[in-house]
């Protein structure tokens, strides 16, 4: 762990795992925004990342009010403890063999001494993971268990590049045993919400957990997709409906971090009432969960909407990062669809296309073979209140979302939406918060997901009748400016970091 700065005693301490202040995108945008709104607190940031040589340099400017600031690698290759002849507590390992049959049972139950980072600094040490006789025999016994089928050696070290991350964070924790603070902030469960449990244990503080997308169905949906992990059962096993034992593997890790999170949280907010939903069906409780919508700076977005001119730009916008999960292949495909109905309408991804390389390369051949490269453009990173007078819709293709903050932005900037049915995205869209919402009517279309038609005919019908383009810029600026303003978000956190400041909130 390295502190970056350390200048005053943050409040409140946020757990960013990938994101701010490193990645621009919608939970960093939330981050710099909740600081910059709420002055009278302090805040400190821990920055979880891969490997350090995956992020270049901050992308923020960072707030007066942010005191301190670390970070911290998870995956950095660095030397591993000399191999030794361990044995192995017993009484350390049979608690680990109690919680996975806990877990295989479908209980989300953890024993309260692995909820501590001393149990991963001083019980069962990274070198006793690595080398002792008991877990050599606890993996082989999970191995004969629950994947046979597959090869071991693939099923081995998929377990120890899993778990060694765990070690990493408890090291973190134990690293800031002498840091003062009062709230515990973490934007997600994985990693984050797994260091927030250690250092709410630790030091007694409460913590506050926001999930902006499900972040278990999230690596739920990258691991099914991921290449690199390979299938390796026998033909009769592949084509059985089931699961990899390896993806059932890391799949189910992060359903258990997420209910490690959930457990050891004080308040579990939401976006939106559907995600609510959904952490209660993953274990949160019910008497934890509240919904907090994000909120927009209407006023920073009228800028947007001064600028706008006539006649209407046949642009369509996706404006987010370049990634798997935003599905930008399926946008490209809607665009050559459009230009076929529209031969001057253009295609836009507005986004950072580093963070994937060889998605974006993937992305760039698509472009080539359809023929699109005068039509589909990569602009990287641009201010949004710059870019959305420039453009007649804006869209979201992504397979997963959770209130994705550029929907509000784009209605704040009087620009209409086609987006996929994916987290809060119809809420928006169709309005759903009460009936008030549902009687201002839609702020433009949604599709399903990879649904390249789907999203073509929506372009073009809010690019060809302006009647109903009109109708959309005018609910969608209704409903941001009564439902979604940066004042109601900033107000509400307030309330909600004064109430554990000042005693109001039980912990």
């Amino acid at each position: 762990m390295e502190v970056l700065l350390n200048k005053g005693k943050p409040q409140v301490l946020i757990i960013a795992e990938g994101t701010y202040p490193y990645i621009r995108g919608g939970v960093s945008t939330w981050i710099h925004d909740l600081i910059n709104g709420l002055k009278d607190f302090t805040f400190g940031v821990v920055f979880l990342g891969g490997r350090r040589e995956d992020y270049e340099d901050i992308k923020y400017t960072l707030p007066d009010n942010l005191v301190y600031l670390s970070t911290a690698y998870l995956f950095e290759e660095k030397e591993q403890p000399k191999p030794k002849h361990i044995r192995g507590e017993d009484a350390a390992f049979e608690l680990i063999r109690r919680m996975h049959k806990n877990f295989k049972n479908g209980s989300m139950s953890v024993p309260e001494e692995i909820l501590s980072y001393r149990f991963f600094t001083e019980v069962v040490k990274h070198e006793d993971f690595l080398y002792s006789k008991k877990a050599w025999e606890h993996i082989v016994d999970m191995y004969s268990n629950y994947a046979i089928v597959e090869p071991f050696v693939d099923y081995f070290w998929n377990i120890r590049n899993l778990h060694t991350p765990l070690w990493v964070v408890a090291d973190v924790a134990k690293r800031m045993e002498g840091l003062d603070f009062d709230i515990i902030h973490s934007p997600s469960t994985g990693y984050a919400g797994f260091l927030s449990s250690f250092l709410k244990r630790s030091s007694g503080k409460p913590f506050i957990l926001t999930e902006h997308g499900i972040y278990t169905r999230e690596r739920k949906i990258d691991l099914l997709s991921a290449e690199w992990l390979v299938d390796k059962r026998l033909f009769i096993h592949k084509y059985t409906g089931d699961v990899s034992a390896m993806r059932r593997v890391w799949i189910e890790f992060f359903i258990r971090l997420g209910s490690i999170a959930y457990s050891s949280a004080n308040v579990i907010v939401s976006l939106f009432e559907t995600a609510k939903r959904i952490q209660i069906s993953y274990g949160a409780d019910p008497q934890k969960c509240v919904v907090i919508p994000n909120g927009v700076d209407i006023g920073l977005y009228s800028e947007a909407l001064k600028n706008r001119q006539e006649p209407l730009p046949k642009v369509v916008a996706l404006i987010g990062r370049v990634v798997p999960i935003k599905d930008v292949k399926t946008f490209i495909k809607a665009i050559k669809l459009l230009v076929e109905k529209i031969p001057d309408a253009e295609g836009w991804v507005v986004g950072p296309t580093d963070e994937d390389p060889e998605y974006y390369e993937e992305c760039l051949n698509l472009v080539k073979v359809l023929g699109l490269e005068n039509k589909v453009k990569f602009l990287g990173f641009q201010r949004t209140v710059e870019i959305l007078p420039k453009v007649g819709v804006l869209t979201l293709t992504s397979i997963s979302e959770g209130m994705p903050f550029i929907v509000l932005e784009g209605f704040a900037g009087g620009v209409p939406c086609v987006a996929t049915d994916v987290g809060s995205c119809r809420q928006l869209i169709y309005g759903g918060l009460n009936q008030e919402d549902v009687a201002l009517g839609r702020a433009g279309e949604v599709v399903p997901v990879r649904d390249a038609n789907a999203l073509a005919e929506s372009y073009a019908r809010l690019l060809t009748d302006q009647t109903f383009w009109k109708n959309c810029q005018e609910v969608a600026l209704k409903r941001v400016r009564r439902f979604y303003s940066r004042e109601t978000f900033l107000e509400n956190y307030k309330n909600l970091y004064g109430g554990y400041l000042n005693g109001r909130h039980s912990l």
